[in-house]
């Protein structure tokens, strides 16, 4: 089922990203999305400007995790990583430039929520990226026995045509890792497990038609608390495209939901922390039912299923089909 693939990424010593901080929504019905992020999803409003809202969960010390723009096309505006210092930043920035990677803007204190210094990049797929450092944190609590609600900003998948340029430049220039792959016996590598601390991935790079988001995830305190979250957004009537079940690749649990303009949005919970001294990526086949779901209680993977989050394409990307 499993055989061990053979990339060579940088040292950990080299990354100067060190985690994921928010996804940047951009979206039509403002109001609706608003209020199924806040009173369905279970984040908090930070903040709001004209248009505009920061979005944080409990648990976490992020001054936010989503942010909401309106907007008349629907698209992913940014990625946003951490980095340790000022001068990681520079050193990041200077490394990206160097290697002809096109800045959206050079390094400067932030005006979003929490301030901070960074800067932006265009990837390949023409996704604005952000690494930032020094932003402020936010008050957070630790999220109670039974309480339903997102702890923290997972991981973000998205979705690309040309997923082998789009991987390599992740790990040649950010110094992300690879933890696992996903393969289809006919149609080749299809998703990669990317990292840049001990979690096994925070970003996740998935071979599709176009570039947009595959899905965005949301980890719970726990598996009682996932399966309450699960059975919440079913009662609510939310749009279920698969789950409840649990990965082998990561070994987290996993429900997909549909949010009001399609996109899709997960509930997880204990994503594996990986022991980096000795891990190796292994590439997995994900018709064997296993690797898709170890429980065997979610519906089989079906091309219908991984159609579902292949998302509406990102007209904010180079790769964007004309309008």
């Amino acid at each position: 089922m499993t055989e061990l693939t053979g990339e060579i990424d940088a040292s950990p010593s080299e990354r100067l990203i060190t985690h994921l901080r928010h996804v940047d929504l951009a979206v039509p019905h403002f109001d609706r999305e608003l209020a199924f992020f806040t009173e369905t999803w279970g984040l908090s409003v930070e903040t709001t400007d004209g248009g505009l809202a920061f979005l944080a969960a409990a648990g976490s010390p992020e001054k936010y995790c989503v942010r909401l723009r309106a907007a008349n096309d629907k698209r992913i505006d940014l990625i946003a990583f951490g980095a340790a210092s000022h001068a990681d930043v520079d050193r990041l920035a200077e490394r990206l430039g160097g290697a002809g990677v096109r800045l959206v803007s050079e390094p400067d204190a932030l005006k979003t929520p929490g301030g901070g210094y960074g800067f932006r990049f265009f990837d390949p797929d023409g996704r604005t990226v952000e690494v930032s450092a020094e932003v402020d944190v936010r008050g957070h609590r630790a999220v109670e026995e039974g309480e339903s609600i997102p702890v923290r900003l997972s991981h973000v998948v998205v979705n690309t045509p040309n997923p082998e340029a789009t991987v390599a430049f992740y790990r040649q220039h950010l110094a992300f890792t690879l933890s696992d792959t996903l393969m289809h016996p006919h149609l080749g590598k299809m998703m990669w497990f990317l990292r840049t601390n001990s979690f096994h991935h925070s970003l996740a790079i998935a071979r599709g038609p176009h570039v947009a988001l595959h899905h965005a995830s949301f980890e719970l305190r726990g598996v009682e608390e996932y399966l309450r979250g699960t059975g919440r957004l079913m009662r609510a009537g939310v749009e279920k495209v698969w789950g409840p079940g649990r990965h082998t690749a990561g070994n987290n649990t996993f429900t997909y939901f549909l949010d009001p303009h399609g996109n899709t949005v997960e509930y997880t919970t204990e994503l594996e922390r990986l022991d980096e001294d000795v891990w190796h990526p292994h590439l997995y086949d994900f018709t064997q039912p296993m690797v898709t779901d170890q429980w065997g209680t979610a519906e089989p993977m079906s091309e219908l299923i991984a159609s579902r989050s292949f998302n509406d394409p990102d007209r904010g990307s180079f790769l964007a089909p004309p309008v």
